[in-house]
């Protein structure tokens, strides 16, 4: 499939990278919003494809929400704002939902939509001089993406309120300490170092890595017990598999294991 908003391009070990390209701040169209979905579910059933990297073109991840369309169809968007929300959850939701693990990779700004699209995400790595907030307040917006549900699942409740109610962005440094993201690299690194992180996890059994982040989502809003019950569902899926036992004879043979996803 072809795309007039976004680039796909898949690499060796079934690392795929998927590129923002609304130039220019990629601003998030209902037009790439649509595209982006159709991509996510391109991918998901690829057994070929093994982690996805999502990043921007240019200097921007992304500056979120496109308020130029938005104020070119102020009367549309009125009558048909929670559609157009549900759409934009849909899609950041099914990256959340993906088998395979997701890496955003963020250049330069991440706000509003934006920041919300990397939440989505598996693993979060930004360059040392990116931006990071949900301004949407200053606008007489909300976060409606999945922000106020993620943000503070991933920062607390506390620190995604300040963030919230200010509209302030902060820096890649101060993101990287309340664990926003993972990982800071130097500017013009983080794609690179997202690719070496992925090309790492897709040597790894694709089957156990679904079934681990599979067993994470689904628990980490439920009590311990039903977590546990996940996991051991899980587990006892994988243990079927045949790169379980690749793994184990690879083991025992001393050599790195080949993995095939079945």
């Amino acid at each position: 499939m072809t795309y007039e908003m976004l680039s796909l391009k898949k690499e060796e070990e079934g690392v795929a990278i998927l590129t923002l390209k609304n130039p220019p701040v990629n601003a998030l169209s209902t037009k790439l919003i649509d595209e982006l979905g159709k991509a996510v579910a391109e991918l998901s059933h690829d057994p070929a494809h093994r982690v996805l990297i999502i990043t921007g073109d240019g200097q921007f991840f992304s500056a979120g929400a496109d308020l130029k369309e938005i104020a070119s169809k102020a009367d549309e968007f009125l009558k048909s704002a929670g559609d157009i929300v549900r759409h934009g959850q849909e899609a950041y939701r099914a990256i959340e939902k993906m088998p395979q693990p997701v890496i955003a990779a963020i250049n330069g700004l991440a706000v509003g939509g934006g920041l919300e699209m990397t939440l989505a995400c598996d693993i979060r790595v930004a360059g040392d001089s990116a931006k990071v907030g949900l301004p949407e307040v200053q606008y007489g917006l909300m976060p409606a993406y999945g922000g106020t549900q993620r943000l503070a699942r991933t920062v607390g409740l506390a620190k995604a309120r300040e963030m919230i109610y200010t509209g302030a962005l902060i820096n890649a440094q101060e993101a990287l300490r309340i664990g926003l993201v993972n990982k800071v690299v130097p500017s013009g690194q983080e794609l690179r170092a997202s690719r070496d992180m992925a090309h790492t996890i897709a040597q790894k059994a694709p089957l156990a890595v679904a079934g681990a982040k599979k067993a994470m989502l689904a628990g980490f809003d439920q009590d311990i017990d039903t977590g546990l019950q996940g996991e051991a569902h899980a587990f006892e899926s994988v243990s079927k598999s045949e790169d379980l036992l690749e793994g184990i004879a690879a083991f025992v043979e001393r050599r790195p294991p080949k993995f095939a996803g079945k």
